[in-house]
């Protein structure tokens, strides 16, 4: 193996650990034990720069169900797929048991390791409360590093087959009546010290007034305590994707999570049979970048993957 190789460790807590030169990048939880009610998935964290710096946050106490970056949607015909309570039309926020289910990992279907590409195959899936399968999922998984750019990319793009025989809507919580509140997608959760961080898209520089912006990509940027380095990671949509340019869940104040949310506004109605296919890079970066910085990194992506703006 040579020195700048990627390598992928399985872990006997049913995880991977993704590495680039010997240091861990992430870490991809595909069998996590966890409550029932935070709806177990999987998920990515810790997730690291190459500097080495933690970016995500792993069940903060005031969401015990965020859990670093991970595929995680709130309204599937009725089930919840986020964990903890859903909202509903004039009742707010109640405790059912829509969210008893799971995402459950089946195999892996295709593992390639090399030099400068890592690159997962999986089969999962989602399982409801009665134990009936509602979709299956194909979800692909890659990590690149950005040559002299102090930044890596992971790659993520689902394929959701509908199994059940009717109609299943996609949605979110906005789409239950609580205005501002989209999140469902690939959801990630920024460390304690992020909060208080700044979101940028190619327009600039904002904070919680970019909740539901429309852009191909969104970035945030956040100070770490310890090291008081900045790093910053950008979300970046596919033009392929339906929703294309995404609306965006973003939090900057509270604390911090960003989510390119397909179904924020609007159902998506999933038929029976139908393929969804979505896909996403996420860019992790050492550094403060401003909106030029960000474009520049995308700009740099091989032309398949670039979200173009």
């Amino acid at each position: 193996m040579s020195a700048t190789a990627f390598s992928l460790i399985r872990r006997r807590d049913g995880g991977v650990s993704c590495r680039w030169q010997g240091a861990e990048l992430f870490r991809y939880a595909y069998r996590p034990d966890e409550p029932d009610i935070e709806s177990p998935r999987p998920y990515f964290h810790p997730v690291r720069t190459l500097g080495g710096d933690v970016v995500s946050l792993y069940r903060p106490h005031d969401h015990v169900w965020h859990k670093g970056i991970a595929w995680s949607l709130c309204e599937v015909g009725g089930l919840n797929f986020w964990g903890g309570p859903s909202f509903r039309r004039d009742h707010g926020y109640v405790q059912l048991d829509n969210n008893n289910g799971r995402q459950r990992h089946d195999r892996f279907a295709r593992v390639s390791v090399a030099d400068d590409e890592l690159a997962i195959d999986e089969k999962l899936r989602w399982i409801a409360p009665s134990g009936d399968t509602w979709i299956t999922e194909s979800r692909t998984i890659t990590a690149s590093v950005l040559p002299d750019q102090a930044a890596w990319r992971l790659g993520f793009t689902t394929t959701m087959r509908n199994v059940t025989g009717r109609v299943i809507p996609l949605g979110s919580a906005t789409t239950q009546g609580r205005e501002n509140a989209g999140y469902s997608g690939l959801f990630w959760r920024g460390p304690r010290s992020f909060s208080g961080g700044t979101a940028l898209t190619e327009k600039g520089p904002g904070g919680d007034e970019l909740m539901g912006v429309r852009a191909p990509w969104l970035a945030y940027t956040g100070r770490h305590d310890g090291t008081g380095r900045d790093s910053t990671l950008v979300f970046a949509d596919h033009q392929e994707n339906f929703s294309y340019p995404s609306e965006w869940f973003v939090r900057t104040s509270v604390y911090a999570c960003l989510c390119p949310a397909p179904f924020f506004s609007e159902e998506y109605p999933l038929r029976a049979g139908q393929d969804l296919t979505l896909a996403y890079d996420v860019i992790v970066a050492d550094g403060a970048l401003d909106e030029a910085g960000c474009a520049a990194l995308l700009a740099g992506l091989p032309a398949s993957q670039e979200a173009r703006a």
